[in-house]
């Protein structure tokens, strides 16, 4: 029959589907969700990372299929996966903080990202690019990226990204904002070094 789109086949069904060995319905699943988890793992290990951190995300969730209890979204499910995939790879990475800074010390770091007067959006109308971008979003911790891809990239709502990374909201609400303002700064930092 003409006309008649074909029914897509939910995330859960797919997921009960390969726990029961069905390695058709997991390629579909690899295929639905490839691009957003690589775009992911790429914010959390880099791009010569990320291949690796998607490659042993999909093969946990593989062995993991049966472990799925549908009650939450299998994107925030498979994030997970891809966050403690990461982190078995790259545990002590350079440049990680031991501790985070306080929201008081966060003063200076807003004055450095341009917010004042003109606001950040103004700022970052003017700043962005592509390749200052991808810059800035390297020179942030792992744990600033993956919050900042989870909520501002993929669109994962607040309570889908404290789930996925295993924080409270409020943690979320403060990291997110703290990425949001280095990201600024790192932007600021890298096109006043074009000048």
């Amino acid at each position: 029959m003409s006309g008649v789109e074909p029914l897509i086949v939910p995330d859960d069904d797919l997921l009960r589907r390969s726990a029961g060995g069905d390695s058709s319905a997991f390629e579909m699943l690899v295929s639905r969700h490839e691009r957003w988890l690589s775009r992911f793992a790429a914010a959390l290990a880099g791009s010569d990372g990320a291949e690796d951190v998607v490659q042993d995300a999909f093969v946990s969730a593989w062995r993991g299929a049966g472990t799925f209890r549908g009650t939450g979204d299998a994107r925030g499910w498979l994030a997970a996966i891809a966050r403690n995939a990461f982190l078995a790879r790259f545990r002590r990475r350079a440049g990680e903080p031991a501790a985070h800074e306080s929201l008081e010390s966060q003063e200076d770091l807003a004055r450095a990202a341009g917010w004042g007067a003109d606001g950040p959006d103004v700022e970052f109308e003017r700043l962005a690019t592509r390749e200052a971008l991808t810059q800035a979003m390297e020179r942030l911790a792992p744990g600033e990226r993956e919050v900042l891809v989870l909520r501002d990239v993929e669109g994962f709502s607040g309570d889908e990204t404290a789930a996925t990374l295993g924080l409270s909201l409020p943690a979320v609400k403060s990291r997110l904002h703290r990425a949001r303002l280095h990201m600024a700064a790192s932007l600021r930092e890298t096109l006043d070094g074009r000048s």
